[in-house]
This record gives C-alpha cells, structure tokens and sequence, in this order.
C-alpha cells in the first residue's frame, strides 16, 4: 500500500473543463528516505519507516543520528512507520527514496493529521449541547453542561462520573484521519499532491497520505 510523509502547503481552488470550482489542498510530499524495513525474521511483523524533511543533527539526540547513517541520510523532523499486512512484500530498501511518483495509478487517499487545537472549550462548543432554555426559568446557567455525576450514574462503582462522560475540556490537537480525498493532480517536478477537499490541521502541519482503504 503506497504511503507517503508531507506537509501541508495550503487550499486553494481549481475550475474543471466544465467550468465547475473544486476546493483543493496542496500537500508537499517527499521526497522520503526508507530509514528501515522491518520483517518477521528481525522484528515479528513487516512495516517501513519512512523519514521526512531534514534537520540538523545537532537537533537530534544520537540514536536518531545514528540510525538515520545506517540508512545513508541525515536525520529527518518527521518520522513514520507503514505497517504492511503479514505475508507482504516491503518493495523498498533501506535508503530508497519514495516520491509522488508512487501515486501516478491512484485515484483516491486517505490523509492522517493532527487537527487544530482550540484550548479549552465548554460542553457546547466541544460536543454540540444545547445549553438550557433561554428564556424564562434559567438563571446564570445557560451554557452549562448539566448533571454530571447522578448516585446512580455508575451503579456499583460510586456515584463518580462515568469514564468518556462528555464535560468540558481540550478541544482539538487529536490525530485525525479523513477518508477517500479525490487526488486530483500530480506534480512530479515540485514534489505536490492536490486532492479535494479539507485536510486536517493548520499550514505547514506534517501529514500522512497513504492509498484509500475503502474507495
């Protein structure tokens, strides 16, 4: 299954022949280094490492360094492992390089990101709750989040709150993975993908694309 590391460039918008606006996100993906190919033999399961964008070694501890010389390169900021299904063949070695090029006989991607973090929020921002009433009856408590630990919400465990209760707190900055972006184009030359649609996290945020899973 083609993988791919990047970084988000940006959205923008392109015409079709027919004239139609599609709303695109600009990736710039690769070129990646093959820093190790992992195998049942060596480690139980099969699965590559790719590495992207360089950084000085200095800003690296050694054992980043140094596993980034067995491969013949420098080290990378933004590290990643494609884990393949048993019985699968790698395709690469170490020190290969992987590039938008593997992506020519692909039509669909999933892209995996890290989403905007937002800080705190309340219960309604957070998870869609529709506050108290508005008019008469509430006093100072419109936007609040309610019961949160009736005696009987976790029968035989305390009147605690259940876990996974939905309450207020961080909201964003979790790996996000969105599914069957069209890849609309391929520029080989500068290293892009375009595909349709929004893709999680600001500009400049790393990213994965690997081949569609489901379309």
């Amino acid at each position: 299954m083609p993988m791919i590391l990047g970084k988000k460039v940006g959205m923008t918008r392109i015409y079709d022949a027919s004239g139609k606006m599609i709303p695109v996100t600009v990736i710039q993906a690769g070129p990646c280094s093959v820093l190790q190919v992992k195998t049942v033999e060596s480690d139980g399961y099969t699965a590559v490492q790719l590495g992207y964008d360089d950084i000085k070694p200095a800003r690296r501890k050694r054992p980043a360094v140094g596993h980034a010389r067995g491969a013949g390169t420098v080290p990378k900021r933004f590290v990643r492992e494609m884990r393949l299904p048993a019985g699968a063949e790698p395709g690469c070695r170490i020190g290969d390089s992987v590039t938008v090029a593997s992506f020519a006989d692909i039509k669909f991607v999933d892209i995996i990101g890290t989403n905007k973090g937002k800080g705190f929020a309340g219960p309604m921002k957070r998870h869609g709750f529709g506050g108290f009433p508005a008019s008469h009856g509430t006093e100072r408590k419109h936007r609040a989040p309610g019961s949160q630990a009736g005696t009987a919400s976790n029968a035989g465990r305390s009147g605690g709150a259940k876990k996974g209760k939905r309450m207020g707190g961080q909201m964003g900055n979790v790996r996000v993975t969105t599914r069957n972006h069209p890849l609309v184009s391929i520029d080989d030359q500068n290293n892009l993908l375009v595909v349709k649609g929004p893709v999680p996290g600001p500009p400049d945020g790393y990213c994965i694309v690997r081949c569609s899973k489901k379309a």
